[in-house]
């Protein structure tokens, strides 16, 4: 017997005989039933099954008549068929027709079997049981296949955002410590240079002091070297030298903070210092390139706690929303030349840390945002854009923290793009 929670069987016959045979044949089987005198009225049931499925569940099975007033058997089927809602129901045809050519035409059309009438209530039961544990096992398996493939891409991003991030780290890493090498020289030696400078110059002025009329020839090479401009632009030259390697120790710094391992344990970090340094690292992005101006970056940070993440993936999820950002003002810019702005803001909310990375480009259609998460889904031209991005960064917000990812964007508006991360406390 079949479970009465079952879905239903839809039977099209114009015979008001038929119908309450086969009604009461497959009721007593544990079916339930629902009944069409027509092809019209069936395919009108099926519509309303497609407004509300809930309320009214599509039929898994269609028995359905092909000698009928209006639009016939086959007509009704060839409608069903090519309706991407309906069309993996199952029909089984019931017709007087014997021939081979009608046969022939209904399973061309999509029918699944056949049910010559008049017909045997038996028969007509073992075919429906048939065709009813098929439909069950096709969806079984779609829906193992489904389930498997989502597996298998959830997979394939995680490998893929491992192996990007532990050879990008080890990159950087190594680019940080070449770095570290000579910059610490330079560093070391700025300081007793300063020492060295100050002592040279103070032993010259003992010179002019107790030796005002120097030699001709020593008096000729200070005035052609401008001997006090000399000491003064020296001192500017190691002021400049000193700013530009603190320049570099906090790129080296930020570097490093970028390639740190995510490891097994996460450990607190204050999350602005992670996208000051991030901010660091795309600086050059920023800048104004040819006859497009400075991105302005708005930074509005409110008080936040530290917050227990893996620092190397969370550093790659803000590196990602920060250049999909910037290529966002972009495009923006290239099309209409608005001013460039991306605003980041962060918060406590209900007891979350919020991150807000906003753009004013050109925003996105809905129907783009749909797929925005799907892996390799991009909207870049060929190379620009691998379209694992903003899945690995969902991934790793909400598998790794169990935090969310949000994207909120109107297109054509003029009001941008903004991602907001939400992560636990």
């Amino acid at each position: 017997m079949i479970e009465s929670d079952k879905k239903f069987i839809l039977i099209v016959d114009d015979s008001s005989t038929n119908l309450s045979v086969l009604s009461q044949a497959l009721k007593t089987a544990g079916y339930k039933v629902r009944v069409a005198a027509d092809g019209e009225s069936a395919l009108a049931m099926l519509e309303k099954c497609a407004i509300d499925p809930a309320k009214n569940p599509f039929p898994e099975l269609i028995l359905l008549d092909v000698q009928m007033p209006g639009i016939d058997g086959f007509e009704t089927c060839s409608r069903i068929k090519e309706n991407q809602v309906t069309k993996t129901i199952p029909v089984i045809f019931m017709t007087a027709l014997a021939d081979a050519e009608s046969k022939i035409k209904g399973l061309s059309l999509g029918a699944v079997d056949y049910i010559t009438k008049p017909f045997e209530q038996d028969e007509v039961i073992a075919r429906v049981n048939i065709h009813w544990r098929l439909k069950q096992l096709t969806d079984n398996l779609e829906q193992q296949v489904t389930q498997r493939t989502c597996a298998l891409q959830q997979a394939q991003v995680q490998v893929v955002q491992q192996e990007k991030l532990s050879a990008l780290g080890q990159l950087v890493a190594g680019v940080a410590h070449e770095i570290n090498n000579p910059l610490s020289f330079m560093v070391s030696n700025i300081a007793p240079a300063k020492e060295y400078l100050a002592e040279i110059t103070e032993v010259l002025s003992l010179y002019q002091k107790h030796y005002p009329e120097p030699p001709s020839d020593i008096a000729i090479k200070i005035k052609d070297i401008d001997l006090e401009f000399v000491i003064e632009d020296f001192s500017h030259l190691l002021n400049s030298m000193q700013i530009g390697t603190e320049r570099i120790k906090d790129i080296s710094l930020s570097l490093r903070n970028f390639a740190r391992s995510d490891g097994d344990i996460p450990s607190a970090i204050d999350l602005q210092e992670t996208l000051d340094s991030t901010l660091l690292l795309l600086k050059h992005r920023l800048k104004n390139q040819g006859s497009r101006p400075d991105i302005e970056v708005i930074q509005n940070y409110g008080e936040l706690p530290p917050i227990k993440c893996y620092p190397g993936p969370m550093n790659q999820v803000f590196m990602n929303l920060l250049a999909n950002a910037i290529d966002a003002v972009e495009d923006a810019w290239e099309k209409d030349h608005r001013p460039l702005r991306i605003t980041i803001s962060t918060e406590v909310l209900r007891e979350s840390a919020m991150v807000r990375i906003a753009d004013n480009g050109l925003g996105m259609t809905d129907e783009i945002q749909q797929h925005l998460f799907e892996p390799l889904f991009t909207t870049k031209a060929v190379g620009k854009g691998t379209g694992l991005g903003l899945s690995i960064a969902r991934q790793i917000v909400t598998d790794k923290h169990c935090g969310k990812l949000f994207c909120k964007s109107i297109a054509g508006a003029g009001k941008g793009t903004e991602f907001a991360i939400e992560l636990p406390i």
